[in-house]
């Protein structure tokens, strides 16, 4: 089939948005403003913080620094679009933009993984915790979570760039990678593979830490102890889990054609989600239930003011 080689990309979500861009563009604008200003205290207070410095702070802040990376990626532009009639972006920035924000997820996925894993190792073999997970390790799950996901995301990437275009409208705010391959001019049967391995993978890290969140269950609730420590520390990570997942289906229901009838600017918020609930509310969410985290908040704020 003949290549036609387009190098530029319309995307359609913003169609039907009209007079109403402007305040688009003020309540996004803020919303940007505070996913940064809420993840960037949580990050610069564990950094500075030596009380702080225990691993599942360590693993939070990773956390907060994915969703100011994922976000970086989609804000600036979309605010740019919002600003124009004409929202096209070039092959390689619509390659560019995919990447980061998918590796973002994945990264997700994979940091929610190792705190589960900090959970369950803290829960269930509280005295083995700091045997177990020492700084080493915590520097080795780290690696893992961020190497993972921005290799894998590499391979797809490198996959999708070897199949020529044929088509220039992505029918969302932002490209991904299903979008761009849908503009293929053929299918390959590799990158159909490598998505299912991907998916297959990621599903295999929701049952991971539905399996150590079983365990951690058993344990706590045979004491008050128990309890109360599952409360404090582990029901905010379940909380910011469902989030995520949620959020997530959203976006793929998206790509289902026919799965979402709503007018395309509703369907366009709603698999943006993922892009606004959990990097706003994931900092919020820790920010209050951890009183470690809420008490040196707390200090900072009376130095502020006094």
């Amino acid at each position: 089939m003949e290549n036609l080689s387009f190098n530029l990309f319309v995307l359609s979500g913003l169609q039907e948005s009209g007079v109403y861009k402007p305040l688009y563009f003020l309540l996004t604008l803020i919303l940007y403003a505070l996913i940064i200003a809420a993840n960037l205290t949580l990050v610069l207070n564990v950094t500075m913080e030596k009380s702080l410095h225990e691993p599942m702070y360590i693993f939070l802040s990773n956390l907060c620094v994915n969703g100011l990376y994922g976000t970086l990626g989609f804000y600036p532009k979309f605010l740019l679009d919002l600003q124009s009639d004409v929202h096209t972006i070039t092959y390689g920035w619509c390659i560019i933009q995919g990447y980061v924000i998918y590796t973002s997820i994945m990264c997700e996925i994979t940091i929610l993984t190792v705190m589960s894993y900090d959970r369950y190792v803290a829960i269930c073999k509280p005295l083995q915790y700091h045997s177990i997970l020492t700084p080493y390790a915590v520097f080795k799950l780290l690696v893992l979570a961020w190497a993972y996901p921005l290799l894998t995301s590499l391979i797809a990437a490198i996959l999708t760039v070897r199949i020529p275009i044929c088509g220039s409208h992505i029918h969302k705010l932002y490209c991904d990678n299903p979008s761009i391959l849908k503009l293929g001019c053929f299918q390959t049967t590799v990158n159909k593979i490598w998505g299912l391995i991907l998916i297959t993978l990621q599903l295999m890290q929701f049952v991971f830490i539905l399996i150590s969140y079983c365990h951690i269950v058993q344990v706590c609730v045979s004491s008050s102890e128990g309890r109360a420590k599952f409360t404090k520390t582990c029901v905010p990570h379940i909380l910011v889990v469902v989030i995520f997942a949620a959020t997530t289906l959203f976006d793929v229901l998206y790509g289902w054609d026919g799965s979402l009838h709503f007018p395309d600017i509703v369907r366009s918020a709603l698999a943006t989600q993922f892009l606004i609930l959990p990097p706003l509310f994931n900092p919020i969410i820790y920010g209050f239930q951890l009183p470690q985290i809420r008490k040196v908040l707390c200090r900072q704020r009376c130095k502020i003011m006094c």
